[in-house]
Protein backbone atom coordinates (compact mmCIF):
# COMPACT_ATOMS: atom_id res chain seq x y z
CA UNK A 1 0.00 0.00 0.00
CA UNK A 2 2.87 2.34 0.80
CA UNK A 3 4.33 1.74 -2.67
CA UNK A 4 1.09 2.74 -4.34
CA UNK A 5 0.83 5.85 -2.16
CA UNK A 6 4.33 6.78 -3.34
CA UNK A 7 3.20 6.28 -6.94
CA UNK A 8 0.32 8.73 -6.47
CA UNK A 9 2.52 11.33 -4.78
CA UNK A 10 5.31 11.02 -7.34
CA UNK A 11 2.94 11.15 -10.32
CA UNK A 12 1.19 14.26 -8.98
CA UNK A 13 4.51 16.01 -8.36
CA UNK A 14 5.69 15.12 -11.85
CA UNK A 15 2.59 16.71 -13.38
CA UNK A 16 3.02 19.85 -11.27
CA UNK A 17 6.65 20.20 -12.33
CA UNK A 18 5.84 19.71 -16.00
CA UNK A 19 2.76 21.91 -16.37
CA UNK A 20 3.61 24.76 -13.98
CA UNK A 21 7.39 24.99 -14.38
CA UNK A 22 8.73 23.17 -17.44
CA UNK A 23 6.17 23.80 -20.17
CA UNK A 24 5.64 27.57 -19.69
CA UNK A 25 9.39 28.10 -20.24
CA UNK A 26 9.51 25.78 -23.28
CA UNK A 27 11.96 23.43 -21.57
CA UNK A 28 12.34 19.74 -22.41
CA UNK A 29 14.04 17.81 -19.60
CA UNK A 30 14.19 14.55 -21.51
CA UNK A 31 11.75 11.68 -21.62
CA UNK A 32 8.53 11.43 -23.59
CA UNK A 33 7.14 14.40 -21.69
CA UNK A 34 10.11 16.45 -22.81
CA UNK A 35 9.16 15.63 -26.39
CA UNK A 36 5.51 16.27 -25.53
CA UNK A 37 6.45 19.77 -24.37
CA UNK A 38 8.21 20.39 -27.68
CA UNK A 39 5.14 19.17 -29.60
CA UNK A 40 2.95 21.42 -27.44
CA UNK A 41 5.12 24.45 -28.24
CA UNK A 42 5.20 23.70 -31.97
CA UNK A 43 1.68 22.43 -32.70
CA UNK A 44 -0.35 22.93 -29.51
CA UNK A 45 -0.76 19.21 -28.78
CA UNK A 46 -1.88 18.43 -25.25
CA UNK A 47 1.06 17.20 -23.15
CA UNK A 48 -0.97 14.41 -21.54
CA UNK A 49 -2.20 12.97 -24.85
CA UNK A 50 1.20 13.10 -26.58
CA UNK A 51 2.93 11.63 -23.51
CA UNK A 52 0.70 8.58 -23.09
CA UNK A 53 0.78 7.83 -26.82
CA UNK A 54 4.60 7.65 -26.72
CA UNK A 55 4.64 5.76 -23.41
CA UNK A 56 2.63 2.77 -24.66
CA UNK A 57 5.34 1.05 -26.81
CA UNK A 58 8.05 1.78 -24.22
CA UNK A 59 5.80 0.38 -21.49
CA UNK A 60 5.39 -2.88 -23.41
CA UNK A 61 9.17 -3.23 -23.74
CA UNK A 62 9.71 -2.41 -20.06
CA UNK A 63 7.16 -4.98 -18.92
CA UNK A 64 8.82 -7.69 -21.00
CA UNK A 65 12.37 -6.92 -19.79
CA UNK A 66 11.75 -5.89 -16.17
CA UNK A 67 8.95 -8.30 -15.30
CA UNK A 68 5.15 -8.26 -15.03
CA UNK A 69 5.03 -7.12 -11.40
CA UNK A 70 7.27 -4.17 -12.16
CA UNK A 71 5.21 -3.52 -15.26
CA UNK A 72 1.98 -3.32 -13.22
CA UNK A 73 3.32 -0.49 -11.08
CA UNK A 74 4.66 1.27 -14.13
CA UNK A 75 1.25 0.94 -15.84
CA UNK A 76 -0.33 2.69 -12.85
CA UNK A 77 2.30 5.43 -12.95
CA UNK A 78 1.94 5.87 -16.71
CA UNK A 79 -1.82 6.26 -16.27
CA UNK A 80 -1.63 8.58 -13.25
CA UNK A 81 0.86 11.03 -14.76
CA UNK A 82 -1.24 11.94 -17.82
CA UNK A 83 -4.37 12.03 -15.66
CA UNK A 84 -2.82 14.58 -13.28
CA UNK A 85 -1.27 16.41 -16.23
CA UNK A 86 -4.63 16.61 -18.04
CA UNK A 87 -6.31 17.94 -14.89
CA UNK A 88 -3.70 20.69 -14.54
CA UNK A 89 -3.79 21.48 -18.26
CA UNK A 90 -7.56 21.88 -18.03
CA UNK A 91 -7.76 23.83 -14.76
CA UNK A 92 -4.46 25.71 -14.58
CA UNK A 93 -3.51 25.93 -18.24
CA UNK A 94 0.12 26.59 -19.19
CA UNK A 95 0.68 29.70 -17.09
CA UNK A 96 4.03 29.88 -15.22
CA UNK A 97 4.12 29.76 -11.45
CA UNK A 98 7.45 31.60 -11.31
CA UNK A 99 7.71 34.92 -13.13
CA UNK A 100 9.48 38.24 -12.74
CA UNK A 101 7.90 41.55 -13.68
CA UNK A 102 4.54 42.53 -15.14
CA UNK A 103 2.65 39.63 -16.69
CA UNK A 104 1.09 42.03 -19.20
CA UNK A 105 2.48 44.56 -21.65
CA UNK A 106 6.06 43.29 -21.62
CA UNK A 107 8.14 43.85 -24.77
CA UNK A 108 8.12 40.80 -27.01
CA UNK A 109 11.90 40.61 -27.27
CA UNK A 110 12.30 40.22 -23.49
CA UNK A 111 9.41 37.90 -22.73
CA UNK A 112 7.84 34.50 -23.34
CA UNK A 113 4.17 34.09 -24.15
CA UNK A 114 1.36 31.79 -23.15
CA UNK A 115 -2.37 31.62 -23.70
CA UNK A 116 -4.77 32.65 -20.93
CA UNK A 117 -8.52 32.96 -21.43
CA UNK A 118 -8.00 32.79 -25.18
CA UNK A 119 -5.56 35.71 -25.24
CA UNK A 120 -1.81 35.76 -25.68
CA UNK A 121 -0.10 37.06 -22.54
CA UNK A 122 3.55 38.05 -22.23
CA UNK A 123 5.67 37.84 -19.11
CA UNK A 124 9.28 38.49 -18.19
CA UNK A 125 10.82 35.09 -17.34
CA UNK A 126 13.08 34.12 -14.46
CA UNK A 127 14.72 31.26 -16.33
CA UNK A 128 17.38 30.22 -13.83
CA UNK A 129 15.19 30.16 -10.70
CA UNK A 130 12.47 28.30 -12.58
CA UNK A 131 15.03 25.75 -13.87
CA UNK A 132 16.35 25.07 -10.35
CA UNK A 133 12.87 24.64 -8.86
CA UNK A 134 11.75 22.45 -11.77
CA UNK A 135 14.82 20.22 -11.34
CA UNK A 136 14.10 19.80 -7.63
CA UNK A 137 10.45 18.90 -8.22
CA UNK A 138 11.25 16.52 -11.08
CA UNK A 139 14.01 14.84 -9.08
CA UNK A 140 11.82 14.26 -6.03
CA UNK A 141 8.93 13.06 -8.19
CA UNK A 142 10.93 10.52 -10.21
CA UNK A 143 12.95 9.45 -7.16
CA UNK A 144 9.75 8.72 -5.23
CA UNK A 145 8.39 6.73 -8.18
CA UNK A 146 11.65 4.75 -8.36
CA UNK A 147 11.43 4.04 -4.62
CA UNK A 148 7.98 2.58 -5.25
CA UNK A 149 9.52 0.12 -7.70
CA UNK A 150 8.17 1.72 -10.86
CA UNK A 151 9.12 4.34 -13.44
CA UNK A 152 7.42 7.43 -14.78
CA UNK A 153 7.55 5.85 -18.23
CA UNK A 154 9.47 6.96 -21.27
CA UNK A 155 13.21 7.33 -20.95
CA UNK A 156 13.00 6.21 -17.29
CA UNK A 157 12.19 2.73 -18.58
CA UNK A 158 15.26 2.87 -20.82
CA UNK A 159 17.39 4.06 -17.88
CA UNK A 160 16.19 1.29 -15.55
CA UNK A 161 16.73 -1.41 -18.18
CA UNK A 162 20.34 -0.24 -18.62
CA UNK A 163 20.72 0.01 -14.82
CA UNK A 164 19.57 -3.60 -14.44
CA UNK A 165 22.46 -4.89 -16.53
CA UNK A 166 25.20 -2.31 -15.85
CA UNK A 167 24.45 -1.11 -12.27
CA UNK A 168 25.32 2.42 -13.35
CA UNK A 169 23.66 5.04 -11.15
CA UNK A 170 20.05 5.72 -12.16
CA UNK A 171 20.67 9.45 -11.89
CA UNK A 172 23.64 9.21 -14.27
CA UNK A 173 21.65 7.20 -16.81
CA UNK A 174 18.75 9.64 -16.69
CA UNK A 175 21.26 12.47 -17.26
CA UNK A 176 22.72 10.83 -20.37
CA UNK A 177 19.48 9.69 -22.00
CA UNK A 178 17.49 12.84 -21.29
CA UNK A 179 20.26 15.23 -22.35
CA UNK A 180 20.03 13.83 -25.87
CA UNK A 181 16.27 14.36 -25.89
CA UNK A 182 16.67 17.93 -24.59
CA UNK A 183 18.52 18.91 -27.76
CA UNK A 184 15.18 18.74 -29.59
CA UNK A 185 14.32 22.13 -28.06
CA UNK A 186 16.62 23.64 -30.70
CA UNK A 187 13.68 23.18 -33.07
CA UNK A 188 11.86 25.93 -31.19
CA UNK A 189 14.69 28.25 -32.17
CA UNK A 190 16.26 29.40 -28.87
CA UNK A 191 19.71 28.01 -28.02
CA UNK A 192 19.14 28.79 -24.33
CA UNK A 193 16.40 26.17 -24.06
CA UNK A 194 18.57 23.01 -24.36
CA UNK A 195 21.15 24.59 -22.06
CA UNK A 196 18.61 25.28 -19.34
CA UNK A 197 17.01 21.88 -19.96
CA UNK A 198 20.35 20.11 -19.41
CA UNK A 199 20.93 22.12 -16.21
CA UNK A 200 17.47 20.99 -15.07
CA UNK A 201 18.33 17.36 -15.85
CA UNK A 202 21.62 17.60 -13.92
CA UNK A 203 19.81 18.90 -10.82
CA UNK A 204 17.12 16.26 -11.29
CA UNK A 205 19.67 13.42 -11.51
CA UNK A 206 21.34 14.43 -8.24
CA UNK A 207 18.00 14.64 -6.44
CA UNK A 208 17.00 11.22 -7.80
CA UNK A 209 20.16 9.64 -6.35
CA UNK A 210 19.50 11.42 -3.05
CA UNK A 211 15.91 10.17 -2.85
CA UNK A 212 16.71 6.61 -3.99
CA UNK A 213 19.97 6.02 -2.12
CA UNK A 214 19.58 8.41 0.83
CA UNK A 215 21.97 11.00 2.20
CA UNK A 216 24.49 8.54 3.61
CA UNK A 217 27.88 8.64 1.90
CA UNK A 218 30.12 5.59 2.34
CA UNK A 219 33.82 5.09 1.71
CA UNK A 220 35.69 1.83 1.21
CA UNK A 221 39.26 1.76 2.53
CA UNK A 222 42.05 -0.69 1.73
CA UNK A 223 44.81 -0.32 4.33
CA UNK A 224 48.19 -2.02 3.95
CA UNK A 225 49.95 -1.78 7.31
CA UNK A 226 52.69 -3.41 9.37
CA UNK A 227 50.87 -2.30 12.55
CA UNK A 228 47.95 -4.61 11.98
CA UNK A 229 46.91 -5.04 15.63
CA UNK A 230 46.84 -1.30 16.37
CA UNK A 231 44.77 -0.44 13.29
CA UNK A 232 42.43 -3.39 13.84
CA UNK A 233 41.84 -2.49 17.49
CA UNK A 234 41.04 1.11 16.54
CA UNK A 235 38.46 0.00 13.97
CA UNK A 236 36.86 -2.57 16.27
CA UNK A 237 36.93 -0.67 19.57
CA UNK A 238 36.99 3.04 18.78
CA UNK A 239 34.89 3.08 15.62
CA UNK A 240 32.90 -0.04 16.58
CA UNK A 241 32.96 -1.25 13.01
CA UNK A 242 33.91 -4.53 11.37
CA UNK A 243 36.16 -5.32 8.46
CA UNK A 244 37.94 -8.06 6.56
CA UNK A 245 41.60 -9.07 6.69
CA UNK A 246 43.09 -9.88 3.30
CA UNK A 247 46.47 -11.51 2.72
CA UNK A 248 48.47 -10.66 -0.39
CA UNK A 249 51.95 -10.61 -1.81
CA UNK A 250 53.95 -7.45 -2.44
CA UNK A 251 54.72 -6.97 -6.13
CA UNK A 252 58.25 -5.58 -5.68
CA UNK A 253 59.80 -7.71 -2.91
CA UNK A 254 57.41 -10.68 -3.10
CA UNK A 255 56.84 -10.63 0.66
CA UNK A 256 53.52 -11.46 2.25
CA UNK A 257 51.49 -8.37 3.26
CA UNK A 258 48.25 -8.07 5.19
CA UNK A 259 45.56 -5.61 4.15
CA UNK A 260 42.43 -4.44 5.96
CA UNK A 261 39.27 -3.99 3.92
CA UNK A 262 36.70 -1.80 5.68
CA UNK A 263 33.64 0.24 4.65
CA UNK A 264 32.75 3.29 6.73
CA UNK A 265 30.50 6.29 6.57
CA UNK A 266 32.15 9.64 5.88
CA UNK A 267 32.50 10.63 9.55
CA UNK A 268 34.23 7.37 10.59
CA UNK A 269 36.44 7.47 7.51
CA UNK A 270 37.71 10.91 8.51
CA UNK A 271 38.43 9.68 12.05
CA UNK A 272 40.35 6.63 10.83
CA UNK A 273 42.31 8.60 8.26
CA UNK A 274 43.32 11.25 10.79
CA UNK A 275 44.51 8.57 13.29
CA UNK A 276 46.43 6.41 10.82
CA UNK A 277 49.52 8.58 11.05
CA UNK A 278 49.63 7.89 14.79
CA UNK A 279 48.90 4.18 14.39
CA UNK A 280 51.23 3.53 11.44
CA UNK A 281 53.00 6.44 9.70
CA UNK A 282 54.09 4.09 6.88
CA UNK A 283 50.62 2.72 6.10
CA UNK A 284 49.40 2.65 2.51
CA UNK A 285 45.73 3.58 2.09
CA UNK A 286 43.40 3.49 -0.88
CA UNK A 287 40.01 5.21 -0.37
CA UNK A 288 37.17 4.68 -2.84
CA UNK A 289 33.66 6.07 -3.12
CA UNK A 290 30.97 3.43 -2.51
CA UNK A 291 27.71 4.23 -4.23
CA UNK A 292 25.72 1.56 -2.39
CA UNK A 293 26.51 -0.75 0.54
CA UNK A 294 24.17 -3.65 1.32
CA UNK A 295 24.29 -6.04 4.25
CA UNK A 296 24.51 -6.16 8.03
CA UNK A 297 25.21 -2.77 9.59
CA UNK A 298 24.27 -0.89 6.42
CA UNK A 299 21.31 -0.92 4.03
CA UNK A 300 19.22 -4.10 4.18
CA UNK A 301 19.47 -6.52 1.27
CA UNK A 302 16.45 -6.25 -1.04
CA UNK A 303 13.84 -8.95 -0.64
CA UNK A 304 13.12 -9.06 -4.38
Amino acid sequence: MWSYCLLIIGSALFAVGDVMFVNPYHLAPGGVYGLANVFNALWGWKISVAGICMDIPLLIIGTIVLGPKFGLKTIISVILIPVFTFILETTWGYAPLIHDGDWLNEPVHTALSFMRDGAEVWFLPDMFLNTVVAGLIYGVAIGVIFRAGATSGGSDIISMIIHKYTKISLGTLVLIVDSCISLTTLIIGDIRLPIYSIILIFIESKIIDLVVDGMKSYKTMFIVTDELDAVRDYILNDLERGGTLLVGTGLYQGTERKMIYVTLDRADMVKLKSNLHRLDPKAFVNIMESSEILGYGFKALPKE
